[in-house]
């Protein structure tokens, strides 16, 4: 009785082993990161960024749509299919001619099995000339930078 049982839980974890290594069904995508934080960022400073992905499925991954919420935001993409073990990226500029905090959201459709992601890129536009002239207190006096 004893040996059957331990044959038992044996090919039990032996498949419960084997079935976790085995890519999941169909594509799937995988991003590094979901949020970019952009930090302050000069006005007309660089606003491209690059969200990276890995198809980690069984099967080829095609990312059908990828729309910024507005505008001011452009993202451009991987347009092949992606390979099972492979990478892609998108790449989503944000126009930094725009002064304050911004937190746009890029919405990307695939036929993967979490056919919708949602991607944030975030940050603050500052104008560098209002940052040199901020007047700063020095021994109480007022001095411009």
């Amino acid at each position: 009785m004893k040996k059957v049982f331990l044959t038992l839980v044996v090919a039990l974890f032996g498949f419960a082993a084997q079935a976790q290594e085995q890519p999941a069904d169909g594509a799937q995508i995988n991003f590094e990161q979901k949020v970019i934080n952009y930090g302050k960022i000069e006005k007309g400073g660089n606003g491209s960024r690059v969200f990276k992905f890995k198809n980690e499925g069984n099967e080829p991954l095609v990312l059908n749509s990828v729309r910024a919420s507005c505008g001011c935001t452009t993202p451009k993409w991987t347009r092949e299919p992606i390979a099972p073990g492979t990478e892609g990226e998108i790449i989503v500029k944000y126009d930094t001619n725009r002064l304050g905090n911004f937190h746009k959201t890029v919405t990307v459709q695939s036929n993967a099995a979490s056919k919708t992601v949602v991607l944030t890129i975030k940050g603050q536009v500052m104008n560098p000339e209002v940052q040199k002239s901020t007047p700063t207190k020095q021994g109480g006096s007022v001095i411009a930078k």
